[in-house]
């Protein structure tokens, strides 16, 4: 599961069980700080915390201020600057100021519902987008909408304002007075092969917020005891799933088979697709044999030219775990930096 859905789901079951709390969600960054873009963290009176918004003396005071805007009732923006010189003193490479918006943890059940919806938007990899109100005099102003499905708490929202999520940051609307969150889906990487590798990167991808699909046409390598951190286990032939894959911006592929002729299969009905990586496990003189035979049965070498082969980053990666850590480290650089990066 992750972070990022863990959070919501605490959100809902701390607003069915009442629990004092607040959420902190980033809304501006400037400089080298030491957290997501997205992050985000509920804390809880009793010092209970979900989620992550950098650690150390900024999470300590992040959660102290929270708890602060918790008893209050109303949300706020809060200022947290990371001194250069500061970082330097705690072995930290970064510096600059974030302002949180924080606002209180409601206990209803319409505010369970909304965050009931933003999860399960989450967990079904769709895309979400939650505006909040930022005065909350007359009580708590909240919308999500996730396709046309909205669910709304208090007074003055409506789906225009979620029609404003443009970005895939979080920004505040100034016009309309409202915090703006999309919610976009989760990336997806499909893992070809169940074996010793693909069961080790599909065990880190999990870990780092990936939504990890596993297929293997051998039931003894492709099934929930041998790879229990896969959101989906696929047991068919290779050729079939490929037949009904449909793939966009948000999937990367991986070609982890045990033969030759398997990941050619899944490079050619994947290279010149929409899928954001297509990466192939094996040496350069693979690459030379199966793109040979591609480019004579008419895959176009442009597309044959966005394949990664080998997979993974150049740190002398050895053993399955070794070179589950170099591929996901790439997969996270693609991610977060694009192919240039």
């Amino acid at each position: 599961m992750s972070d990022v859905l863990r959070v919501w789901e605490a959100a809902r079951d701390l607003a069915k069980a009442g629990t004092v709390g607040a959420l902190a969600t980033v809304a501006r960054r400037r400089g080298s700080l030491p957290m997501a873009q997205d992050a985000k963290m509920v804390v809880t009176a009793d010092g209970r915390r979900w989620g992550t918004v950098g650690g150390g003396c900024t999470e300590a005071d992040v959660t102290e201020q929270a708890l602060t805007v918790a008893r209050s009732g109303a949300p706020a923006f809060v200022r947290h600057t990371l001194n250069a010189d500061l970082a330097g003193d705690v072995g930290l490479s970064c510096g600059g100021t974030v302002d949180f918006f924080v606002e209180p943890l409601v206990a209803s059940d319409e505010m369970a519902a909304l965050y009931e919806l933003v999860a399960r938007a989450i967990a079904r990899r769709e895309k979400a987008v939650v505006v909040t109100g930022i005065d909350w005099s007359a009580g708590p102003r909240k919308l999500a909408a996730v396709g046309s499905e909205l669910v709304t708490v208090g007074e003055g929202l409506s789906a225009e304002h979620a029609d404003a999520a443009a970005s895939r940051q979080a920004f505040v609307d100034e016009e309309r007075g409202t915090f703006v969150e999309p919610v976009e889906r989760s990336p997806r990487v499909i893992i070809f092969g169940a074996g010793y590798v693909g069961a080790e990167i599909a065990k880190l991808a999990a870990g780092v917020g990936f939504h990890v699909v596993v297929i293997d046409d051998r039931a003894e390598f492709a099934n929930r005891d041998r790879v229990p951190w896969a959101h989906e286990v696929v047991v068919e032939d290779f050729r079939s799933f490929l037949e009904r894959l449909t793939l966009d911006e948000a999937d990367y592929v991986l070609a982890t088979t045990r033969g030759h002729s398997f990941d050619a299969q899944i490079v050619e009905k994947t290279a010149g697709s929409r899928a954001r990586y297509v990466g192939m496990l094996g040496s350069r003189r693979k690459r030379a044999v199966v793109f040979r035979a591609l480019e004579d049965a008419g895959v176009p070498p442009t597309a044959l030219g966005r394949v990664h082969v080998p997979i993974g980053e150049a740190i002398g990666a050895d053993t399955p775990a070794e070179i589950a850590v170099s591929v996901v480290a790439e997969l996270i650089k693609v991610r977060r930096l694009g192919e240039r990066g």
